[in-house]
């Protein structure tokens, strides 16, 4: 865990300033446990007079930004400006080397080209504290034979009091680490009346002490190299005035080596670049600033422009030209000349792109690296950059710069803008091989913010949030100023023109990643995810509830409540159930006045539970056809048997013959939601997902309980199961080469009207199974006919010998398949013995039924299987129904609670018997 603090000077009074690391450091060991990490390993901060804080994801855009982009932001950036605040940013950083440092003067070697003064990068790195970090420390290293996996990165924050060091330091760090990352402000107040103060920790193993880790004077930093990458990028906040410059003459030496280190800084002269400033009148045109002047304005500003030109084409000192310059500048811009001088060096052949906002939106970097004139000579007109910061060269371009709040809202978001245009032209390219952003830091000078941005407090975070809405952190200082690249890994910049260095009134932005792609933690994302979570949950438990109550509904429709529980239901001479249709119109009579009324009121109590079924079905049955006719449905049926867009019924029987051609026994899982006496027979009935795994097991062909009033199925399930199996078989088809074959369905339901038959049809089924118990002789021949019209095959389930004799009456031919049931239709439970199915078996009735039909028509067997035992379990009664001459058997509860794989090894172990 790092961490990096950064408070308001307000916050910090002598009393408590030696305090806050190791309260801050106990606090956040507190909370470790809940987030995942092990306490505080390393802390580095300071005090600045304004902080920069993110508070967590919110989903929408954060304030602050330029634009009203609706893509959802990780994080809200704060900016808090000379007000009492503390800005924590927490770092889990796996796969990195982490190394703190506390400089003092003393420790900085003076630094002039380092081999100058006979030290090597080793020695030098011994010196401040990194030795054995980053590449080798032997004498003979050099730059070719580095890294560049490990390239180290640098934050540094010194106090006010090491700017004295800050270039040795700097120029040092480049020398030692060539391809190291810098970055990092100095510290900063509120008041040039207060002291700032920086902070720097290292864990031992033991609580942080009350002293030693805050510091009035140096530099505290931390090295960081392994897993972690970052991009940097600073904005100088500077708009171009008057033309470009060449440098003509430059300082002219003196007689100590302070003079002439001067001289190396000084302008003495300058003269217009005629074609340089053509080319930037040319690009400057393009901006918008004097697009709504009427035409007689421009060319009268032009021509004064040209004149003032011509002026400027006799060599001039650089203090004259500037006097020259601000009479046509306007009021503010002439303010701020006459306050503080700023002059831009161009920073050699930078492209083709002059203009210094076009080339930051191309991310091309900047053209002119700004700074202020330290001291300007008064006899000679001369200006002076601060000593040894830069050495000013004959013929270098340069340009006259001011400080402007418009122009640097225009940097920052072409600076942004160039910088995911590189990102987008790598991705494009395949070059790209970065790692999202994972946060962002942000270091402002103290005379920007809401300073420079026209009184609008959080404008440069706000940018960062839109460019980077998916960073979960965005944080940072208001510093003295910052340090590091000016272009840092952005833009094309020629060698030597890049160096670490101090920028006064510029911003600073830390791009973080990691190396490996390493998944990210999004706060937004797990606030989702949390979200999604907890909805799930409320569903899924209201779900579950929903559940039961469709339980306890649909099992209150067996015997205990459709029939008197102490009294057997009444049967026919045969021992049949005596089942008699629903009563429609039944009421009493009611008087009112001289008016009677008859209200209808349901008298008729269900005998039993198959009666009661039949009851609910035909109150289904009507409420369809209220909604569409039966002549209706029947046109609709006609036009799909025609359309060949439509699905065609398929050969529901052969598949299954096929499959126990060779004397196996054949298994046909049926897919259904509940048992009217047990209950939900699954939590999820996902038909696709049960399907395709009934497909990959190896089912010839799929049963699909489709009654909505008992199994709590519906047509909607045959035409989903139908969809479900042809993909999946295309699906398995293309893995393994061979042809597509999709098992065929059977719609299992209590059909009692041609009505239904119509509405299966359409809904995709290639049979259907007809409880023979629950219809009349003429009603079963009915049935079965307008099935054979509209090619639906038939499959007939019998629970008694008398069912059996009525098929039997039937004309060969008429049905596909026979179902011999363990189900008791008076109670609609199963005989959990299996001794109905067997009995019926080796019944004559059966044996006569095969003399009509033929031997060859399938008889299979419903109820139970796979859940009764025989001898060596479950199997061993499946043996048994095979030897009194079962050609298969259709299972539903005996696979609804198995895996995938004890699906198919269930199915594989009972067909091969």
């Amino acid at each position: 865990m790092k961490l990096i603090l950064q408070s308001s000077k307000r916050l910090l009074c002598t009393r408590n300033r030696q305090k806050i690391v190791p309260t801050l450091c106990e606090v956040v060991d507190a909370s470790s446990g809940l987030y995942g990490y092990s306490g505080v390993k390393v802390l580095v901060g300071n005090t600045a007079g304004g902080v920069i804080g993110s508070r967590g994801a919110s989903g929408s855009a954060a304030a602050g930004g330029s634009s009203s982009s609706a893509t959802p932001r990780e994080c809200q950036p704060v900016e808090a400006e000379a007000t009492p605040a503390i800005s924590v940013t927490l770092a889990l950083l796996p796969n990195v080397d982490i190394k703190t440092f506390h400089l003092t003067n003393d420790d900085v070697p003076e630094f002039d080209g380092g081999l100058t003064r006979g030290m090597s990068r080793g020695l030098w790195k011994q010196s401040v504290g990194l030795g054995g970090f980053g590449e080798s420390d032997d004498e003979e290293d050099t730059t070719e034979g580095e890294n560049e996996e490990d390239d180290p990165v640098f934050m540094v924050i010194p106090s006010p009091a090491f700017q004295n060091c800050l270039d040795d330091f700097l120029e040092g760090l480049q020398y030692a680490f060539p391809k190291g990352q810098t970055f990092g402000g100095i510290a900063s107040t509120v008041s040039s009346l207060s002291r700032a103060r920086i902070f720097s920790y290292t864990s031992n193993g033991s609580a942080a002490t009350s002293s030693g880790n805050c510091f009035g004077n140096g530099c505290v930093g931390v090295a960081l190299r392994g897993d972690i990458q970052v991009d940097t990028m600073i904005a100088q906040g500077a708009k171009p005035v008057g033309g470009v410059y060449r440098v003509v003459a430059t300082g002219a030496g003196g007689n100590t080596a302070i003079e002439d280190e001067g001289s190396r800084s000084t302008i003495s002269a300058i003269v217009l670049d005629e074609a340089a400033t053509a080319e930037e009148e040319a690009e400057e045109e393009m901006e918008d600033d004097d697009k709504d002047l009427p035409t007689d304005e421009k060319e009268l500003k032009r021509a004064k422009m040209q004149l003032d030109y011509a002026k400027a084409r006799i060599p001039k000192p650089p203090l004259a030209e500037a006097n020259f310059l601000m009479r046509r500048l306007s009021d503010d811009d002439q303010a701020f000349m006459r306050r503080a001088l700023l002059i831009g060096l161009e920073r050699g052949n930078l492209g083709r792109t002059p203009n210094e906002l076009a080339r930051l939106a191309k991310g091309e970097g900047h053209r002119f690296t700004v700074r202020q004139v330290a001291s300007a000579g008064m006899k000679d007109g001369s200006v002076t950059f601060p000593l040894g910061s830069v050495n000013v060269d004959v013929g270098a371009r340069c340009r006259f710069f001011v400080r402007d709040g418009d122009f640097a809202k225009k940097e920052v978001e072409a600076l942004w803008t160039g910088y995911k245009k590189k990102e987008l032209e790598r991705t494009l390219t395949g070059e790209n091989g970065k790692s999202p952003a994972t946060g962002c830091m942000v270091f402002p000078t103290l005379d920007r913010g809401a300073k420079l941005f026209g009184g609008k407090t959080g404008y440069e975070s706000g940018v960062v949030s839109e460019f980077l809405p998916s960073v979960a952190s965005i944080s940072g200082f208001f510093a003295n100023g910052v340090l590091g690249q000016l272009d840092g890994t952005i833009g094309s910049t020629p060698v030597g023109s890049n160096e670490n260095m101090l920028h006064g009134s510029s911003s600073q932005y830390v791009v973080f990643r990691s190396k490996t792609k390493r998944p990210l933690y999004s706060p937004y994302q797990a606030k989702v995810d949390a979200a999604n979570a907890a909805a799930e949950k409320s569903e899924a438990k209201a779900a579950e509830t929903e559940l039961a109550a469709e339980d306890k509904r649909r099992t209150s429709m067996s015997k205990s409540t459709f029939g008197s529980e102490s009294q057997a239901a009444p049967r026919s001479a045969n021992g049949e159930l005596a089942v008699r249709r629903r009563e429609i119109h039944s009421g009493r009579s009611l008087s009112v006045s001289a008016v009677e009324w008859s209200v209808a009121e349901k008298m008729a109590k269900p005998t039993s539970a198959l009666e009661g079924y039949m009851w609910e079905k035909e109150t289904q049955v009507d409420r369809l056809r209220e909604r569409i006719s039966l002549a209706l449905l029947m046109s609709q049926c006609k036009a799909a048997m025609v359309d060949p867009a439509k699905p065609k019924p398929r050969d529901w029987i052969s598949p299954v013959k096929q499959a126990g051609a060779e004397g196996k026994f054949v298994i046909i899982p049926e897919c259904k939601r509940m048992e009217p006496t047990s209950g939900s027979l699954r939590k999820r009935y996902d038909i696709p997902k049960l399907v395709k795994q009934l497909l990959s097991a190896g089912a010839p062909a799929i049963s699909v309980n489709s009654d909505g009033v008992l199994f709590g199925g519906s047509m909607e399930d045959i035409t989903i199961a139908r969809e479900a199996l042809n993909s999946a078989a295309v699906s398995e088809s293309l893995d393994s080469g061979d042809g597509v074959v999709s098992p065929p369905v059977l719609a299992s339901d209590l059909l009692l009207y041609p009505y239904q038959l119509y509405k299966l049809r359409l809904a995709g089924a290639d049979a259907v199974t007809m409880v023979v118990g629950a219809l009349e002789s003429k009603d079963l021949l009915y049935l079965t006919k307008i099935a054979s019209t509209i090619n639906l095959q038939v499959i007939a389930s019998v629970t008694s010998e008398v069912q059996i004799d009525m098929l039997s009456k039937l004309g060969a031919g008429s049905i596909s398949a026979l179902v011999v049931s363990n189900r008791d239709l008076e109670t609609f439970d199963f005989d959990n013995s299996g001794e109905q199915a067997l009995s019926l078996l080796k019944s004559e009735a059966l044996a006569i039924f095969r003399e009509k039909h033929g031997e060859e028509l399938p008889v299979l067997v419903e109820g139970r299987v796979g859940m009764v035992d025989g001898e060596g379990g479950n199997a061993g009664y499946v043996k048994t129904l095979k030897d009194a001459g079962a050609f298969g058997a259709i299972v539903g509860g005996g696979l609804a609670f198995a895996s995938d794989d004890e699906v198919a090894d269930s199915m594989a172990i009972w067909m091969s018997i």
